[in-house]
């Protein structure tokens, strides 16, 4: 099977219970300020990555962080994971920005993250 290469894991986010102590404990593991903060969500940009703190496991439902794929085109990526033995998880949405995302589990129950920049 022939598929296009993935940007790599760009994006990491965890779900916390407690948004304002997890946000101070990355700013300290950090060194940096949050980027994105809101009541929903705190972000930091370093190093070519994106953290997220996500409180409750958003509207997702997240109980353990989930690494994100960066891909050229998503829903063929997800086409290609699913015929190689994947679940789709949540299937692909627009996040906003021309973000979209989508997970799926690997045959463990590993859940990945996919995520197309237009």
């Amino acid at each position: 099977m022939s598929a296009e290469p993935t940007f790599g894991i760009k994006t990491v986010l965890h779900p916390v219970s407690d948004l304002e102590k997890a946000e101070t404990v990355y700013t300290a593991l950090l060194g940096i300020q949050p980027q994105t903060k809101g009541t929903y969500y705190v972000g930091f940009d370093t190093g070519g990555q994106h953290i997220g703190l996500v409180p409750g496991g958003g509207p997702q439902g997240m109980t353990t962080p989930v690494a994100y794929w960066h891909v050229p085109d998503i829903e063929t990526k997800l086409a290609a994971v699913t015929a190689a033995g994947a679940t789709v998880r949540e299937p692909v949405r627009d996040v906003g920005a021309g973000r979209l995302v989508a997970t799926v589990t690997d045959i463990d129950g590993n859940v990945l993250g996919l995520i197309q920049d237009r």
